[in-house]
């Protein structure tokens, strides 16, 4: 029986899946498999062209593996992404589209969470938070999975010479930021994008998210390091990237590409590609079966991830995101993104962006800054789109010639038919993979609204502020906190 066989048949049998792999199998043959997940994290890597951002062990990560420049995420938020890819489901085929979500459900039949497969052929499954090897990894997920999902914190707790598949999530670059004081970055010399005002806070909190992403490359570098002194290096799968993007203004819960876009890196053991980089379109629901394959795992025919490593496996020529209700904010928008355009369909067209948001209003400088240029009249058209008290049903943007997605094409007649062709293949999309239930029950939408808002006025209150304090006032509030902590 060949080794692939084996496994499939381990995952099917209750008394082999067990103990069947580990058992029988060296760690060469069952290769480890680990993740490296970081919080709120855009491709602003120095391997990805960041200038300023000194990030060796990831580049270096890079050098040895593959990085892959056109990685997206379903969802721009934690808990409805995570809830797609450690399941390999689009969020909004399972019920967990909306983040966040108390009232847990459990998973429909026959989806299970990816350490399942896992353990039935053998690993030992694992998640861990940050360097913390006691403490349990973030999983934030939208559903209750039916069952225990990990057996552990670290994979030292496994039996000997048992294979392991172990997630370690880093709480950076999420809110708030670390400063490095090993490299300061000069916020006077930070390329801001166009849709933010030229601003001394504007530039001092994108510096901070800089900096915090080079402390998290600190923290990924002693991970990798471990793995070299316990001689795991040479039978471990590494995988690294974001749970979705960047925490700025239009980034984090938005399907712009500061929000869907992830950095992916994958290191092989044996050193194969290594240094490569690869054009392809990857969702993140691929993630799972991608590892299972590695592992010699039969993916169940259920997923609608691919292994997007397979030789055979059909490549993606587009890819799917959607944002829903985050904390109590209702919203509801979907995209198709293929390499050079992106559809986006607005379903709340009545409604601005810039609906309230607790989380956002109390950690986004940001926000109160652009709130208050724009009040002024002191935007640029590029940064007032975000301020506008409409939105348009679509937005079309040509990639290639617009990546900041400023100019909205779905109204020009020269991109009419590439309109039509998106907007068909989104709505297909949307009548196989949708299934969600709109509008969400009020009474669920009114609990979450005012459990935010609550939530909102203890945060502040623990700053010492007045939760109904001044645009004015809070923003010297957030130069006093950022500007005179040094720059």
């Amino acid at each position: 029986m060949d080794r692939r066989r084996f496994l499939k048949t381990a995952a099917l049998s209750s008394a082999a899946g067990a103990a069947g792999l580990w058992s029988m199998c060296s760690p060469k043959k069952a290769p480890n498999i680990l993740w490296l997940i970081s919080e709120d994290t855009s491709p602003d890597i120095g391997c990805y062209g960041a200038r300023l951002v000194k990030t060796p062990n990831l580049d270096k990560l890079a050098a040895q593996g593959i990085r892959f420049d056109n990685a997206f995420v379903t969802a721009p938020v934690c808990s409805a992404s995570r809830s797609a890819f450690m399941t390999g489901m689009y969020q909004t085929a399972i019920g967990a589209h909306n983040h966040r979500t108390f009232e847990k459900k459990p998973l429909p039949d026959p989806v299970r969470v990816a350490t399942h497969y896992f353990r039935q052929a053998g690993y030992f499954v694992g998640n861990g938070r940050g360097l913390e090897r006691e403490q349990p990894g973030k999983t934030d997920w939208n559903f209750d999975p039916g069952e225990e999902a990990f057996d552990g914190t670290d994979w030292s707790q496994r039996a000997e010479g048992q294979p392991f598949f172990h997630q370690i999530n880093f709480r950076l670059t999420h809110r708030p930021f670390e400063r490095d004081p090993e490299h300061p970055i000069n916020a006077d010399e930070v390329e801001l994008p166009p849709y933010y005002p030229d601003h001394p806070l504007a530039r001092r909190d994108w510096a901070d998210y800089l900096e915090s992403l080079q402390v998290l490359d600190k923290e990924i570098g002693q991970v990798l390091q471990r793995l070299e002194d316990e001689g795991l290096a040479s039978s471990t799968i590494v995988f690294y990237f974001g749970d979705h993007g960047r925490p700025h203004v239009r980034g984090k819960q938005w399907l712009y590409e500061g929000g869907i876009r992830i950095p992916l890196i994958i290191r092989f053991p044996d050193g194969r590609h290594a240094g490569s980089v690869r054009k392809t379109m990857i969702s993140a629901i691929d993630l799972a079966p991608t590892a299972l394959k590695l592992a010699g795992i039969e993916p169940p025919p259920h997923l609608q991830g691919r292994d997007f490593l397979g030789f055979w496996t059909r490549k993606r020529k587009e890819i799917y995101a959607a944002r829903d209700r985050c904390d109590g904010t209702v919203d509801r928008i979907r995209c198709i993104r293929t390499k050079r355009f992106k559809l986006i369909k607005n379903y709340y067209q009545d409604r601005p962006y810039t609906q309230f948001n607790g989380y956002k209003k109390y950690r986004y400088p940001m926000l109160t800054l652009m709130k208050i240029l724009h009040e002024k009249g002191q935007l640029t058209p590029a940064q007032e789109l975000f301020w506008a008290d409409k939105r348009p049903d679509y937005e079309l943007y040509d990639l290639h010639a617009d990546p900041h997605e400023i100019n909205n094409l779905a109204s020009d007649p020269d991109f009419a038919d590439v309109k039509a062709k998106l907007a068909m293949k989104l709505a297909a999309w949307e009548r196989e993979y949708d299934r969600g239930v709109y509008p969400e029950d009020a009474q669920r939408v009114a609990w979450q609204q005012n459990f935010m808002r609550e939530n909102y006025v203890k945060r502040m209150t623990a700053r010492g502020l007045d939760p109904n304090i001044t645009d004015e006032d809070y923003l010297q509030w957030w130069e006093d906190q950022l500007l005179d902590a040094g720059s």
